[in-house]
């Protein structure tokens, strides 16, 4: 049967595109690959009674009125999926040696911290902290869909936002003569990147920064739920998600994509599924590749040639016999680094894969709500995720496994041993369940090319103007995904929303 819609993938932005199409009397058809939808998103259970998230740790920009809660209220799913805040007096926790410090939502108060902390840099800290603020105001003017009377009131804002385009976040600490210490404290939560100050874009990094200040979030029953409340949500206007459903090609007659093809990973039978108009949520350069990159324009080949962002260790951890509670985890994320320099710290454990003195971060889902259903009541749920290099472990892998999984004990163990000394003595006598992922994890179970963790790397060069969006020069075809939006949940959100809004005509992001 054809349809209106046929999504090819199922990440966050393309249920989120569903679920609203879906609502709007469109039928819909999602293909996925994996064996649950949701990509990056999706949750999965170990020894049957631990059930971690892929990637997701925290959110943003769910609060009232905003991206998320806009999208749930459309799909009247607002009280049914809701989310409970991180700690505002201190969302992020901040370690390095000789310094620590808590970031919390109000920025007067962060200003304090800091200068508490760095007495003889007050100017240069409080000037640099109120440029966040500028710049994150001119972005909103900037970001689509753009209003222009607003913009036009607020250029001074677009101003301090456009002169930033090229910029990382070293070129701006530098900028500001900020402190070598100030400047790991405000940007220990690299992780949420897997960049350095130095290969950061100052973009990205002011947005997710002014984004958790405005409200760091975690769904109240696990990210599993918001999944499954797309999904039903799609099914519930009589669409479906099909599973197991690897797609090999695209239909495509001219220029105009008509729909694609598909095996089915359990018969290993083939079918054509057709549909009016096509919504790509897998990699964008994977899906060109499929169809012919010479099909496309001059303009979107350009911006096709992206640069993947690097991928991610993680450790998926389970306690008992301890409340880590007790030994300062609560609702917040803790990001350490045994490094002064965050520059050094990534280029020692990406480049030259040396884990010894390890940079990471540390998140406990099981504080973070009173749901439950994680784990069994008497434990509780660590992870550990800190930046891995895809090449050097698929390398690893494919010449020598036992190499690759001593290579991944041997970060954790390195993990684990700053942690025992830090924060949890003896950790390892209560861990009572382990795993651990790689890139090549990554890329096996969420099918992203080299195990990338964010789609196009969040460097200047891949957040400029000329960033790919949904525009693909071919008719009926469409990219949703993290590499023509922007990575995150809120982001995924925005970019799914977004393509809506503008194949619907109905606003949602737009008041």
């Amino acid at each position: 049967m054809k349809t209106d819609y046929l999504i090819v993938g199922s990440g966050l932005s393309a249920l989120v595109f569903g679920a609203l199409m879906s609502k709007s009397g469109k039928t819909v058809r999602v293909l996925e690959a994996h064996e649950h939808p949701g990509g990056f998103g999706h949750s999965f259970t170990m020894s049957k009674k631990y059930t971690f998230n892929a990637q997701l740790h925290y959110v943003w920009d769910c609060g009232e009125g905003h991206t998320v809660n806009r999208v749930l209220k459309q799909l009247d799913l607002d009280r049914a999926v809701t989310f409970d805040r991180y700690d505002p007096e201190g969302f992020d926790h901040m370690r390095m040696p000789d310094y620590a410090i808590y970031i919390p939502s109000d920025s007067a108060e962060l200003i304090q911290r800091l200068v508490k902390l760095f007495p003889a840099s007050t100017k240069q800290l409080e000037r640099f902290v109120r440029e966040i603020q500028s710049v994150r105001a001119g972005l909103r003017y900037l970001t689509p869909p753009i209003q222009p009377l607003e913009l036009l009131k607020h250029l001074g804002d677009a101003y301090s936002a456009l002169q930033y385009l090229h910029s990382t976040l070293q070129d701006v600490f530098d900028k500001f003569k900020i402190p070598q210490a100030a400047q790991t404290l405000l940007a220990l939560q690299w992780p949420d990147f897997l960049l350095p100050p130095d290969r950061l874009s100052f973009y990205a990094w002011v947005i997710l920064f002014t984004g958790y200040q405005e409200g760091a979030f975690y769904p109240t029953q696990h990210f599993e739920q918001v999944i499954d409340a797309l999904v039903k949500a799609i099914e519930d206007g009589g669409g479906e998600v099909l599973l197991d459903r690897e797609v090999t090609d695209f239909l495509v007659v001219d220029k105009t994509v008509t729909g694609a093809r598909a095996i089915d990973l359990h018969t290993k039978s083939a079918q054509e599924y057709l549909a009016d108009t096509v919504i790509c949520n897998i990699d964008p350069k994977r899906a060109a590749a499929k169809i012919g990159i010479e099909k496309f324009s001059p303009a979107i080949q350009k911006k096709l040639n992206y640069d993947y962002s690097p991928s991610n260790f993680m450790a998926y951890c389970a306690v008992q016999g301890i409340d880590l509670r007790d030994y300062g985890f609560g609702k917040w994320n803790t990001f350490h680094s045994g490094d002064a320099d965050l520059n050094v710290a990534f280029n020692r454990m990406y480049d030259e894969h040396d884990y010894s003195n390890p940079s990471f971060a540390i998140t406990t889902p099981t504080l973070l709500t009173n749901y439950g259903g994680d784990c069994p009541p008497d434990c509780q749920i660590i992870e550990f995720l800190t930046v891995a290099n895809y090449e050097y472990f698929n390398q690893l892998k494919q010449d020598d496994p036992k190499a690759y999984r001593q290579k991944k004990a041997e970060i954790l163990d390195a993990i684990l041993d700053v942690v025992e000394r830090d924060y949890i003595p003896n950790l390892r006598e209560h861990l009572v369940f382990k795993i651990t992922g790689s890139p090549t994890t990554n890329e096996h179970f969420c099918h992203c090319p080299e195990g990338n963790s964010y789609g196009s790397s969040l460097t200047p060069r891949n957040m400029g103007l000329d960033r790919l969006n949904h525009e693909t020069s071919l008719k009926n075809f469409y990219f949703c995904n993290a590499s023509s939006g922007y990575p995150g949940f809120a982001p995924t959100f925005w970019t799914g929303a977004l393509l809506y809004q503008r194949l619907s005509g109905d606003l949602i992001l737009s008041a």
